[in-house]
């Protein structure tokens, strides 16, 4: 009988071991993550896109925010104040020059174009945060007003994590439309999808709600969302579409991954767009 008793109780004390081992581990895990979450979201290193030759004429400014940091960005100005000009807020990760094999094809359009990197990014001083990069996108809205551009001239271009700044500036605005490429619904939504074993909503510091802001959009809206992306789930971008107000319109490809492929289909469809904003 005693002997049986002790069989059982290095069982449980083998099993509480475990379990204790890992609560600790799974508690580290939790601990670093808050502390590194930054980290994880914002990649400025990144170089997934590069050599590519700049073909559109741009001039190269700084834009001075209201908490003094100056960001780099790029000015293509074709001198016609019929033009729209689009503000382009980049993704999370790398630095204008990933940009270059898309911004490249705004040349033969009707806009200007201005496209900022963001605080920390592209030699910029300064750290990523979500109210920073909310500060950096409405210091460009600023810029561009102070240089003769009508808020009703503007069209707001969010690529992946610049979807969620694009929609936070846009709310009860008055430009002249907005494209959302592989939006997101919240960060929180997307944490999820990635680390579904931790508390995403008690640990995220920028969660980036963009689901909750899009109703307060009235502006033409074109999202487009690629079919097998990787990153933000397709199902994210069409929750986006549901979720905004007419007049809104859609992009959605087959076989294109996070990182949209600016092919004539593409195209074809910003170009209608922004021509029918004029």
């Amino acid at each position: 009988m005693n002997i049986l008793f002790k069989k059982n109780v290095k069982k449980m004390n083998l099993l509480t071991l475990i379990l204790l081992t890992f609560l600790i581990f799974y508690f580290i895990i939790v601990i670093w993550t808050y502390f590194f979450q930054r980290n994880l979201l914002y990649h400025p290193s990144e170089n997934n896109y590069s050599g590519d030759e700049i073909l559109i004429d741009i001039k190269k400014i700084t834009i001075k925010t209201k908490d003094n940091i100056n960001l780099l960005s790029w000015y293509h100005d074709k001198k016609n104040k019929k033009n729209k000009t689009i503000l382009f807020l980049h993704g999370n990760a790398g630095s204008l020059e990933n940009r270059i094999h898309k911004i490249n094809h705004f040349r033969e359009m009707p806009v200007n174009l201005l496209i900022i990197a963001w605080r920390g990014f592209s030699g910029n001083k300064g750290s990523p945060t979500e109210e920073g990069l909310y500060e950096d996108a409405s210091s460009a809205i600023e810029w561009l007003k102070y240089n003769g551009v009508e808020e009703k001239n503007i069209i707001l271009y969010g690529e992946s994590l610049g979807t969620a700044v694009a929609i936070e500036v846009a709310q009860n605005k008055n430009f002249a439309g907005i494209i959302l490429e592989s939006p997101f619904t919240s960060m929180i939504d997307a944490g999820k999808d990635k680390y579904p074993f931790l508390p995403v909503r008690l640990l995220l510091k920028d969660k980036y709600q963009s689901d909750l802001k899009i109703k307060n959009i009235s502006v033409p809206i074109l999202i487009m969302h690629g079919k097998v992306d990787n990153i933000v789930p397709f199902h994210m971008g069409q929750k986006m579409f549901d979720l905004a107000n007419e007049p809104k319109y859609f992009y959605f490809s087959e076989y294109d991954d996070h990182m949209m492929n600016y092919d004539k289909n593409l195209l074809k469809n910003i170009k209608s767009f922004i021509s029918s904003l004029n």
